[in-house]
């Protein structure tokens, strides 16, 4: 056995010396030093040799085997070298070739739909307010009609912070107040853009974070009819002058009437389709009239002020616009969605 391992050593170390290039390297390595190799035969059967054999014939064995291992990390450190030195003697950078085109970046299709609808608004004479992400109990909640217990909560499945009466806003709407407070008893005419939080289940229609449009005007003299005509406004710009519109009744605790406006299908011409799920309409947004509790705590006096509020998400529109039916493709960070836009 122990001449067996020295003729063994020497044909390897012959074979090796010869050995060309990367690939030649790595089937020395499988042959001399793998799991199949006759090295490894020979180790695995030293437990059949007889006791006395056994030490002397290990030592000898995992004595090769180590010579062989460094052997070839030196023949591998010698080949690499090689192998540099030739790339810097032989290959040259020819510095006329033209450089590469860097890829630019581009719009998120939300952010995209986000400016589009800023850009109408403002037309329409509409300033942008921005208000805070983290808001408190009673501006997301209790000043907007809503208190403590009150059933309409269970609509907004919120996100709490530890510090009590803190939370992430489950809507833009608590900016209406911000505005008005600071800005009563002056007419109002703003959008609230924003980020919104629900603790949501993700499904292909909802996400935990999603954009929101909110719009108020407050003013004297302010009636239904200015708020149908200036969404009715405002979808003709967004997707046409021949679009149609409808409003349904609604409700919502800060507004009082409440409308929801549909626009007809645009995919289906309003026979039915997939997109709008067979009725003919897609929902764009919420509306209605300023509730007269939510105008008194943001500082105006119901009983000469009045107003029209609405609220519309971009992702949602934008969906509509493209027939994307995953808003999970928004926050995926997939490039292959993302590069479409």
């Amino acid at each position: 056995m122990q001449d067996r391992l020295v003729r063994l050593e020497g044909q390897a170390i012959s074979e090796l010396e010869g050995v060309e290039g990367e690939a030649g390297l790595q089937q020395w390595k499988v042959k001399y030093l793998g799991r199949s190799s006759e090295l490894a035969e020979i180790l695995d059967g030293l437990r059949k040799l007889p006791k006395d054999e056994r030490p002397a014939v290990g030592k000898q064995a995992n004595q090769l085997k180590a010579r062989l291992e460094g052997a070839f990390a030196a023949r591998e450190q010698t080949s690499r070298a090689a192998s540099l030195e030739y790339s810097l003697q032989e290959d040259r950078l020819d510095v006329t070739l033209p450089g590469r085109t860097l890829v630019r970046g581009r719009l998120h299709p939300s952010t995209s739909t986000l400016r589009l609808i800023a850009d109408i608004w403002a037309e329409m004479g509409f300033q942008v307010y921005r208000s805070r992400d983290v808001e408190t109990d009673d501006y997301n909640f209790g000043l907007l009609n809503i208190p403590a217990h009150h059933p309409a909560r269970d609509q907004w499945d919120t996100f709490y912070t530890k510090q009590e009466g803190v939370l992430l806003r489950t809507h833009t709407s608590p900016g209406q107040i911000r505005v008005m407070r600071e800005r009563a008893p002056e007419p109002i005419r703003v959008i609230l853009p924003g980020m919104c939080y629900r603790y949501e289940q993700i499904t292909a229609r909802s996400e935990i974070q999603f954009n929101q449009v909110e719009g108020l005007a407050v003013g004297r003299n302010i009636t239904f009819a200015d708020l149908k005509g200036t969404l009715n406004a405002f979808a003709r710009r967004l997707y046409g002058e021949d679009v149609k519109t409808r409003l349904r009744a609604g409700h919502f605790p800060f507004t009082e009437p409440s409308a929801e406006m549909d626009i007809e299908c645009f995919v289906c011409g309003g026979i039915g389709c997939a997109v709008c799920k067979g009725t003919g309409w897609l929902e764009i947004l919420g509306s209605g009239m300023v509730h007269p509790t939510v105008l008194e705590n943001g500082g105006y006096d119901p009983s000469v002020f009045s107003g029209f509020a609405f609220g519309m998400g971009p992702e949602r529109i934008t969906m509509n616009l493209h027939r994307i039916d995953d808003i999970r493709y928004f926050w995926s960070n997939d490039m292959r969605f993302l590069e479409q836009f």
